[in-house]
C-alpha cells in the first residue's frame, strides 16, 4: 500500500470510529455501563449504596446511619431529595447541604434517594413530581411508591420510629416532598422544601402533615412569585410555568385547615420565617424567606460554578430539623 493510500485507509478508519462514538452517545449508554455506574461505591465511605429493583426498574438511594445510634433505639429518619439534573451524591455532600453532618449530631438515619435517570452514575437525575420534572414526569415514573419502598427497605436495615419520618429537597427535590405529602401522609409526618414550590397535580392528604418552605426572594431559576428564570433552563418543556411561593404556603394553609394569622418565629439581617399554627391535627406551615442566595440551600459553603453565593442569614439544615423536631407524632 503506497503513502497515499495507506493516508486515505487511516483517515477512513477515523472517520468511522468518530462515527461510532458518536452514535453510541446519542443513544446513551449500555446497560452495562449503567450496572457498573450504579455498582461503584461513592466516593464517601459512611455511606451506603443500596440498589432497589422496583417496579422494572434498578433504582438506588445512600443511606448514612451514625455510628453513635443505639440500635436498641427507633431514631427518626429523613429523605433528602436532589435537584433536578443532580443525583444522590451530589445532595449527600456536606459542604453544599450539611445533612450527613446534622444526623450525626442529632442522632438522625439520613437517606439520599436518587432519582430516575438514563446515564452512567444515575447522574441528571430528576423526579416526579407531578407537573414537573424531566424524564421522570415524562415517562410517569412512580416515585411515590419508590420513596414509600426506600423507607420499607431502610426499616429492614436499621430501628427507625414510623412516628418521625420526614421528607425534604431542593428544588424539584422539594416539588417531590410536596408530593409525598399529598400521596404519602401516612408515612411522612413533616416535609420541607427548598428553593421548589408545589407541583402536584392533585392533593387530598390521608392526614395533616406540617409543611416548611424556604426561599430565596430572589430566586432565579424558581421565581418567588411564580414563573420559571428567564435563560435558566436549558428546555423549558422540561419543567414547568412554576406556583409561586405564596400560593404554595396558602395551598398548605388550606389544606390543614389552619385557623391561625402568621406568627414571626425569626426575624434578622437578611432572612425571616413566620408559622401558622392552629391546623388540624397541630400540624404546622412555616415560611422563611431570605432576601438574597438565589437558587441556593442557604447556609451552603460551596454551590454549583457559576451560581450565586448561598444566603448566610439562615442555615437551612438547622431550621428544617427544628421544624420536623417539632412536629407532632400520631
Amino acid at each position: 500500500m503506497n503513502a497515499s493510500c495507506r493516508h486515505g485507509f487511516l483517515w477512513l478508519m477515523a472517520a468511522l470510529l468518530v462515527s461510532t462514538t458518536l452514535s453510541a452517545h446519542a443513544q446513551g449508554p449500555s446497560l452495562r455501563e449503567r450496572l457498573a455506574a450504579r455498582q461503584k461505591a461513592p466516593d464517601m465511605p459512611e455511606l451506603q449504596s443500596v440498589v432497589l429493583s422496583h417496579q422494572g426498574l434498578e433504582r438506588r438511594y445512600l443511606l448514612h446511619v451514625p455510628r453513635s445510634l443505639n440500635p436498641a433505639r427507633p431514631a427518626p429518619l429523613i429523605l433528602a431529595f436532589h435537584g433536578g439534573g443532580g443525583h444522590a451524591e451530589f445532595m449527600a455532600d456536606d459542604a453544599r447541604y450539611g445533612l450527613r453532618s446534622l444526623a450525626d449530631r442529632e442522632g438522625v438515619v439520613v437517606a439520599f434517594p436518587n432519582g430516575y435517570s438514563r446515564w452512567p452514575g444515575d447522574k441528571l437525575a430528576t423526579w416526579n413530581a407531578g407537573h414537573c420534572c424531566g424524564d421522570a414526569r415524562d415517562k410517569a415514573i412512580d416515585d411515590v411508591a419508590f420513596a414509600r419502598a426506600v423507607v420499607a427497605d431502610i426499616g429492614s436495615r436499621t430501628a427507625i420510629d414510623p412516628d418521625r419520618v420526614y421528607a425534604t429537597g431542593m428544588s424539584n427535590g422539594g416539588m417531590m416532598a410536596y408530593r409525598l405529602a399529598c400521596e404519602a401522609a401516612d408515612v411522612f409526618r413533616a416535609v420541607a422544601a427548598v428553593a421548589g414550590t408545589d407541583a402536584t397535580l392533585a392533593c387530598q392528604p390521608a392526614r395533616p402533615v406540617s409543611v416548611l418552605h424556604i426561599h430565596a426572594r430572589d430566586d432565579t431559576h424558581v421565581l418567588y412569585q411564580g414563573g420559571a428564570g428567564e435563560g435558566a433552563f436549558r428546555d423549558r418543556s422540561k419543567v414547568m410555568d412554576f406556583v409561586s411561593v405564596p400560593e404554595t404556603v396558602e395551598r398548605w394553609i388550606v389544606r390543614n385547615r389552619c385557623t391561625g394569622a402568621p406568627r414571626p418565629v425569626l426575624q434578622r439581617d437578611g432572612a425571616r420565617c413566620e408559622v401558622t399554627e392552629s391546623c388540624d391535627g397541630r400540624a404546622r406551615v412555616q415560611l422563611c424567606v431570605t432576601e438574597t442566595g438565589g437558587h441556593s440551600w442557604p447556609g451552603a459553603s460551596v454551590v454549583r460554578r457559576g451560581k450565586e453565593p448561598a444566603s448566610q442569614a439562615l442555615d437551612a439544615s438547622r431550621v428544617i430539623w427544628e421544624f420536623f423536631s417539632q412536629a407532632p407524632s400520631r
